[in-house]
C-alpha cells in the first residue's frame, strides 16, 4: 500500500485535520487492476490499517483524519474496524457516492452512530443535485483551482449555514492571506506553507545563532567531540536533553561532565542527535507542521536509502530531509540557510538544485507526500522497488517519530 496523510491548517497555521491519501496497487505496474480499484479492498476502508499501525497519537493534538470512502467500502462495516478513533474521524466521500436513497440512508446512519461527514471533488453544477446528501454532511472541501470559493460562501451560508467550508488546492501564501480574513473559511489545505523563501532576511536571535553554531560544527568532516560539548553547555535545554539521552542509552554510566555525556554517545550519534534536537528547536516559532515534516523526511529519506542504493549515504539523506524546509524555519533562502549550517556539497545540490544521487530521494520524497501515486509507481518500476518496502519505510519513520515524541 501506499500511504500519506496531507495536513490541513487552521487561519493562525495551526495544524487541525489531516487528510489521508492511499491507493492499494501499483497501477503501472498492473494498470489491469484501475478498472476495478473501486472495488479493491470492498470490505475495509483503505487507510485504517496506518492510522491503527502508527497510532493516532502520532499525529497533532486534537487533529481530525480525513479518510476517503468509496461507494463500496462505504456500506464495510466501518463501525467495528474504527469504533476506537471515531472521535477523530471525518469520513470523506467524493461524487462516486451518487445521491440515492440507499447512500443517503448509510450516510445517515454513520451519522447517528456519532461519525462527521465531509464531501469533496463536487463539482459546482452537482451543487443543487447533491442537496440531499449535502444537507447530512458536516464539512465541504473547496478546491480553489476549479471553484470561486468566494462565490460559493455565499451560496453555502444562504443554504447551508451549518456546513463548515474547507479551502483546499491552496498553492499561494497570498491566497491563504486572503482567504483567511473571511470568517467563512475555517480549514485549509496547499502547498503554500511549503513555498520556499525568495527573498528577505530575517535577524536571528542570540539563541538561534548558538543552534547555527553547533550545527556548522558538527556538520564538518571531523569534528571535535569537546567544541560541540562546550557550545552545548552554553544551553540549559540542550545540557538536559543530552543528559536525557544519554540516560536512556547507557543506563549504568555515571556521567561526570557534559564532555562525558557527548563522548559516550560518541561522534556520529551526538551529531545526529544534535541535527534532530536543534532542528526541533528552531521550529519552535513556526507552524507545529514544519517540525513533523522535517523530522519525517529525514527519517523516511533514511529509511529510503537500501532502496535506492545509498545505503552509505544513509546519514546524509537523514539530514538532506531534515533540512528540507531549513528556509522557512529560519525564514531566509534555502541557499544561504545550508551555508549557515555547513552542509555537505551533495545536500546542497539536491536540495537546491536538484541534482545528484541524494536528488532522487528527495524528489520521491516530494511526489509521496503530495500522493502523486503515478509519479511514485514511476520510481518504483525504475528502481525495481516492492510497493511493501515503501510503505514499510514510511510506516517506520512515523513509528520513530511517535517513538521520540510520544
Amino acid at each position: 500500500m501506499l500511504a500519506t496523510l496531507i495536513p490541513f491548517f487552521d487561519k493562525d497555521m495551526k495544524v487541525s485535520a489531516y487528510s489521508l491519501f492511499s491507493q492499494k496497487e501499483n497501477y503501472l505496474l498492473n494498470p489491469e487492476l484501475q478498472g476495478s480499484a473501486v472495488l479493491n479492498g470492498s470490505g475495509r476502508v483503505n487507510g485504517l490499517e496506518i492510522i491503527h499501525n502508527i497510532g493516532i497519537d502520532t499525529l497533532s493534538p486534537d487533529t481530525k483524519v480525513f479518510l476517503p470512502v468509496g461507494p463500496i467500502n462505504i456500506f464495510s462495516d466501518i463501525e467495528s474496524q474504527s469504533e476506537d478513533i471515531k472521535d477523530r474521524l471525518v469520513l470523506l466521500c467524493d461524487n462516486s457516492i451518487a445521491n440515492t436513497a440507499d447512500y443517503r440512508k448509510r450516510l445517515k446512519q454513520l451519522r447517528d452512530n456519532g461519525y462527521k461527514l465531509a464531501i469533496f471533488k463536487l463539482p459546482v453544477a452537482e451543487f443543487e443535485n447533491y442537496r440531499d446528501i449535502l444537507k447530512l454532511m458536516h464539512y465541504i472541501i473547496l478546491d480553489c483551482k476549479k471553484v470561486d470559493v468566494f462565490k460559493a460562501k455565499l451560496y453555502f451560508a444562504d443554504q447551508y449555514p451549518r456546513l463548515k467550508l474547507c479551502v483546499g488546492n491552496i498553492e499561494r501564501q497570498e491566497m491563504f492571506e486572503a482567504l483567511k480574513k473571511d470568517k467563512a473559511f475555517q480549514i485549509f489545505e496547499g502547498k503554500f506553507y511549503r513555498i520556499p523563501v525568495t527573498k528577505g532576511v530575517t535577524k536571528i536571535e542570540p539563541l538561534k545563532v548558538n543552534y547555527l553554531e553547533l550545527m556548522n560544527t558538527v556538520n564538518d568532516e571531523d569534528y571535535e567531540l569537546t567544541q560541540a560539548a562546550d557550545i552545548i553547555g552554553r544551553d540549559t535545554a540542550l545540557v538536559l536533553s543530552l543528559l536525557e539521552m544519554v540516560n536512556r542509552t547507557a543506563v549504568n554510566s555515571k556521567i561526570t561532565s557534559i564532555r562525558h555525556a557527548a563522548a559516550i554517545l560518541g561522534q556520529k550519534e551526538l551529531k545526529k542527535w544534535i541535527n534532530t534536537v536543534i532542528t526541533k528547536e528552531l521550529c519552535a516559532d513556526r507552524p507545529n507542521e514544519i517540525t513533523r515534516l522535517s523530522l519525517l523526511r529525514a527519517k523516511f529519506a533514511e529509511s529510503l536509502a537500501p532502496a535506492f542504493g545509498l545505503t552509505l549515504k544513509a546519514s546524509e539523506l537523514f539530514l538532506m530531509g531534515l533540512f528540507s524546509v531549513l528556509d522557512i524555519i529560519l525564514n531566509v533562502p534555502l541557499e544561504e540557510a545550508l551555508v549557515r549550517v555547513n552542509v555537505s556539497k551533495d545536500i546542497s545540490e539536491a536540495l537546491i538544485h536538484h541534482k545528484g544521487e541524494l536528488a532522487e530521494v528527495y524528489d520521491f520524497m516530494n511526489a509521496y507526500e503530495n500522493a502523486d501515486w503515478q509519479e511514485v509507481c514511476r520510481w518504483l518500476i525504475v528502481k525495481n522497488v516492492s510497493i511493501d518496502t515503501i510503505y514499510e519505510a514510511y510506516t517506520d519513520s512515523m513509528c520513530w517519530y511517535r517513538d521520540m515524541f510520544f
